[in-house]
């Protein structure tokens, strides 16, 4: 591990990562573990969890539990396993979602409603959960949304862009709201990561996109996680209300994908 942060920072702090099964939010979860942490990891699929699972127990405490993020009562469930297994909760990480390609004269209702609940709706059944379960009452918490680069739209994904367009306000509006419970709400805009998710687009998308990136290659996963321990790290406690873009200055400067 390369890290900035000195060995146990994390120590005792109890964390959630949702879509923590891959991806980046594996390497999230990894991160916190290697740096102290007791993690739960989430998702609906159950053999990825117990997969990953059984990686990060390599790097220190870690559980899982199955949690399909659109449903309250799969919420409330997982609500008392992190309680049974970790006894409380102090940061949050929303990364669960997920997006397809589509145009938008092409994208049907079934579509556009499955990301917007999935990506919007989920995100904000486990924030506001978590924080009445634990963050409100113990008057301290820290939560951080995982979300896309969506600083000039998100031409070619518009059901996801409008889903992440909300959790970015939400976190603004989050962040003041319950400043009096001392919980920091931010937010990460990953630009193109090099990931499992990002694989699974088509080739005509993947092929010759990192040429486009200011800094010609794409960002790793590994750089998302190192974003997301300092921001919910004791060092960046009065940081709130923010969106961090990771994106090699993709924001910035011209098209990445054909129309």
């Amino acid at each position: 591990m390369s890290s900035i942060f000195k060995e146990g920072i994390f120590q005792d702090k109890r964390i959630l990562v949702t879509g923590g099964g891959s991806g980046i939010g594996k390497n999230i979860a990894q991160r916190y573990l290697e740096l102290g942490a007791q993690v739960m990891i989430a998702s609906r699929n159950k053999e990825k969890l117990q997969a990953a699972q059984k990686d990060l127990s390599s790097f220190g405490d870690c559980h899982y539990g199955i949690c399909d993020i659109r449903k309250e009562e799969d919420i409330e469930s997982l609500t008392k396993h992190i309680t049974e297994k970790m006894g409380g909760l102090d940061i949050l990480v929303n990364n669960a979602g997920g997006q397809f390609p589509s145009l938008a004269e092409d994208l049907s209702k079934n579509g556009w409603n499955a990301v917007i609940n999935n990506n919007l709706n989920g995100t904000w059944y486990m924030t506001q959960a978590m924080a009445k379960a634990f963050f409100i009452p113990a008057k301290s918490g820290c939560i951080l949304n995982i979300i896309v680069n969506i600083y000039r739209g998100f031409p070619g994904m518009i059901h996801t862009g409008a889903a992440r367009a909300g959790v970015d306000n939400m976190t603004k509006t989050l962040s003041i709201e319950w400043s009096k419970y001392n919980i920091n709400v931010n937010a990460i805009a990953p630009g193109l990561i090099f990931s499992t998710g990002f694989q699974q687009y088509p080739e005509e998308i993947r092929a010759g996109i990192a040429k486009k990136i200011p800094m010609k290659r794409l960002g790793t996963t590994d750089e998302v996680a190192d974003l997301a321990t300092y921001l919910t790290s004791s060092v960046a406690v009065y940081i709130t209300g923010e969106t961090v873009y990771i994106d090699g200055g993709s924001r910035l400067h011209g098209d990445l994908y054909e129309m």
